[in-house]
């Protein structure tokens, strides 16, 4: 099965050797987002909140370049460097899915690349 490769300039560059996106068949494996901004690739600042919100805005900018939506995706993964901000993300991303979720894992980590608070990745199921 060929694979397409997924990149929009409304979301920030790969910053090593990865892309976007990657769609086999009907699924997109979206890489991991940190909160860049794609005009500056400089991080948001240092609110969490934002620093949330730019990820959800990033990988929805990559979906829509696939051809879905954040409503398209099944699996969310979730890296904080602060798990005292679960219940904030749990907010946030109230404002960005609605039900039925996707499945989710949530996971402490020790650091995320440029000092970031927050990195998703997510698989998403086209129909059709």
């Amino acid at each position: 099965m060929a694979r397409e490769i997924i990149q929009t300039d409304k979301a920030p560059a790969a910053i090593g050797t990865y892309s976007q996106a990657v769609k086999v068949g009907s699924t997109v494996y979206l890489s991991g987002q940190i909160p860049l901004v794609p005009e500056t690739m400089e991080l948001v600042g240092d609110d969490a909140e934002a620093q949330i919100r730019r990820v959800f805005d990033n990988l929805s900018a990559v979906a829509e370049a696939a051809g879905g939506s954040l409503a398209d995706v099944a699996k969310l993964n979730i890296f904080l460097t602060d798990l005292s901000h679960f219940p904030l993300v749990n907010e946030v991303m109230a404002g960005y899915f609605q039900q039925p979720y996707p499945a989710r894992a949530a996971i402490g980590v020790a650091a995320l690349p440029k000092g970031a608070r927050v990195e998703m990745d997510a698989v998403m199921e086209l129909n059709g």
